[in-house]
């Protein structure tokens, strides 16, 4: 396990050593992000712009919370809407490694466009062990390719600074706890956002679909394991799939697509386990996903998939 204390601090003069000029920040609102904002502010504070992208893939109001959060912490945030490029780079697009190298360079090229007008030449960004573990090289083999990673592209303009390269997620969480983080406990979001979560044809009107699924099954979850029915899982969220089959609405018959509710437990990320939700909760969030989504959903399934043979994302 980490000694928060003595990471931060090796960590800001590693900083120190590398950052000579302008840098910024890529800043999601998770806590690997937020961690490695908070480690670069202490150590070049001088040099740092924060930088929030608005993909059009985040979940339902997180931008807003996100300049919160940052607004609180006393983080001047930087915040670029990029919904449209991010949308077109996306058209047409269904295997999800394609899916994350498009999110991964259009990220990248934003930053460079972000980072010309400030001069800046350093990309600090919230990488952890699992981000490369996963992404595979030369002697591991590629389970998904994370966007930070694996979806950079070759030619860049921006170095990368990664401080947390070499923590799994309970160790940043230490770290953010250490800084007392508001987004310490926050659960993971992946960087490709709701574009993995929405399977084949990624469009703004399916990810506002898996945006209000994923919504109603944060609610659902986090109420349940607030009256103390369940724990609350490590990670957990709504997937639309491409897969459509008859139902019936009143005395229509309807033809919809599927949610496949996923939550998991898990301490780093690279195992986890399909958390044990009660039925009545499980009830509950099929009845308002299809009450609420019927004109796009009409089935609701529940992932029991451990990782492995899964993984915790279906992209």
């Amino acid at each position: 396990m980490v000694d928060p204390e003595a990471f931060v601090k090796e960590q800001v003069e590693q900083i120190q050593q590398i950052v000579d000029g302008p840098a910024i920040i890529a800043c999601s609102g998770g806590v690997d992000s937020t961690v490695a904002a908070v480690l670069a502010g202490k150590a070049v504070p001088q040099h740092l712009t924060a930088v929030f992208v608005d993909t059009g893939l985040m979940r339902k109001d997180e931008p807003q919370q996100v300049e919160r959060i940052f607004e609180d912490m006393g983080i001047e945030l930087d915040f670029v809407d990029a919904r449209d490029r991010f949308f077109d780079a996306l058209e047409g697009v269904t295997d999800p490694e394609e899916k994350r190298n498009v999110v991964g360079e259009e990220f990248i090229r934003v930053f460079e466009e972000e980072a010309e007008g400030l001069e800046a030449e350093y990309l600090v960004q919230g990488t952890i062990a699992p981000d490369w573990i996963e992404s595979g090289d030369e002697t591991r083999d590629t389970i998904k390719s994370h966007h930070n990673v694996g979806g950079l592209p070759e030619k860049m303009d921006l170095e990368v600074v990664e401080p947390l390269y070499d923590l799994y997620k309970d160790e940043v969480r230490e770290v953010a706890r250490h800084f007392d983080l508001p987004v310490a406990e926050r659960q993971p979001f992946p960087g490709p956002g709701l574009a993995i979560r929405t399977l084949g044809e990624v469009t703004p009107e399916r990810v506002d679909v898996t945006r209000e699924a994923c919504a109603i099954v944060e609610e659902e979850l986090e109420q349940a394991a607030e009256e103390g029915k369940m724990q609350r899982p490590w990670q957990y969220y709504a997937a639309l799939l491409p897969v459509q089959s008859v139902g019936v609405q009143g005395d229509v018959r309807a033809y919809g697509e599927t949610i496949a509710v996923r939550a998991v437990d898990s301490l780093d990320g690279m195992t986890a386990s399909f958390s044990e939700v009660p039925l009545d909760v499980l009830d509950s969030i099929s009845t308002r996903i299809t009450n609420q989504l019927g004109d796009h959903v009409n089935r609701v399934v529940y992932d029991v998939t451990n990782k492995p043979p899964g993984t915790v994302e279906w992209e």
